[in-house]
């Protein structure tokens, strides 16, 4: 008997439509492989739901999203809903979703496929065998902190941002990241600004004394500033990282660069039985509606969807197995194409043609 379950699909904005619908068909190919039958909710979110709804974000979707626990997202945003109100814009929905399901932990895969060592702007033998795992804090910091406002002294305009830290929400966010090190070379950098910043001293002093608990791991200690520079002067000596919500979105969206693509990077937020899955690419509203837009992110995240979620670490590995084939096999799409022999420059529907057939040649060889 089939096993049933059910997530929802957030599309969104931009290319956000066209890559989601790449990663559903492959969660449904590899879930029925699996004996789940997979039912796929779909709402509007974003820009999208703001033109249906007046916002970027209903409480009926929300209560949706809290009672599947499980979501893939597409992507968000775009220049014609640039000014708008803040609690308007599509990116305030993305917070808002992240805070309902309480997903503190974001991890963020950076590896270098062989075949793409050539496709990043660095030396292939600076970037070939990087395998990095970052995980973000998600939940709280500077993008959730309060107060937030913008005011007048003297005729002059300010705004106050509030970066905030709680031990607690420290803790949780880098007990993952130890565990998460103890499954892969037993390395961990937390990296924070604690010359600087009082919350940063926080951050450090909070994720040390976790050490006694996870002795079998080494922890470093690294301030941003430095790691910035690190990871594109060596980005091998890194394996799992640590960090704070918005050092967390810097640092990952420049680590992307060593894979080649933003169109490569995909993401897992976890935090109890909940998940959300989302490539770190932005909407590309500039090719959107063309059929030119890379799916491999959101498909990534599709495999992370199985593994983290669903549990069918079998069927996450088939879907990386999938992207990792037509790599080798020359396909490319155009943010990741360079003219070199054995490539070949494909369209949306080329790269979902041959995962799919990929997924059900390795089904039909196991039968």
């Amino acid at each position: 008997m089939m096993k049933k379950t059910e997530i929802i699909a957030l599309p969104g904005d931009g290319i956000g439509p066209e890559v989601t619908g790449v990663a559903v068909e492959v969660l449904k190919i590899v879930c029925r492989q699996h004996n789940v039958e997979l039912s796929v909710k779909e709402f509007p979110f974003g820009g999208t739901c703001y033109e249906q709804y007046g916002s970027p974000v209903t409480d009926e979707i929300l209560d949706e999203c809290k009672k599947a626990k499980v979501v893939l997202l597409g992507a968000v945003g775009g220049p014609k809903w640039d000014d708008l109100n803040a609690d308007k814009r599509p990116e305030a929905a993305l917070l808002k979703l992240r805070k309902e399901l309480g997903v503190y932990a974001n991890l963020r895969p950076i590896k270098v496929y062989p075949v793409l060592a050539g496709s990043s702007t660095l030396k292939k033998e600076v970037i070939e065998g990087t395998d990095i795992l970052i995980i973000r804090e998600l939940t709280g910091g500077i993008y959730f902190g309060k107060p937030r406002f913008t005011s007048e002294e003297g005729g002059d305009p300010f705004s106050v941002d509030t970066m905030k830290y709680s031990r607690s929400e420290v803790q949780r966010v880098a007990k993952v990241a130890f565990e998460a090190a103890r499954l892969r070379s037993g390395k961990l950098c937390s990296v924070d600004k604690a010359n600087v910043l009082e919350s940063s001293r926080m951050w450090r002093k909070s994720v040390d004394e976790l050490t006694d608990d996870y002795s079998d791991v080494k922890l470093s200690n690294m301030l941003v500033d430095n790691c910035a520079m690190q990871i594109i002067r060596d980005p091998k000596q890194f394996d799992v990282m640590v960090t704070g919500n918005m050092f967390g979105d810097i640092l990952s969206d420049a680590a992307s660069m060593l894979t080649g693509s933003l169109g490569m990077l995909p993401s897992a937020s976890i935090g109890g039985k909940n998940g959300l899955y989302e490539p770190v690419h932005g909407s590309a509203p500039d090719i959107a509606g063309q059929g030119v837009a890379n799916p491999l992110a959101a498909v990534a995240s599709a495999a992370l969807l199985c593994r983290y979620s669903l549990k069918m670490e079998e069927a996450a590995q088939t879907i990386e197995e999938a992207i990792k084939s037509l790599l080798q096999d020359g396909l490319r799409t155009g943010d990741l194409y360079a003219e070199e022999p054995g490539t070949r420059l494909v369209h949306t529907k080329e790269v979902s043609d041959y995962l799919i057939n990929q997924i059900q040649a390795k089904e039909e060889s196991a039968v």
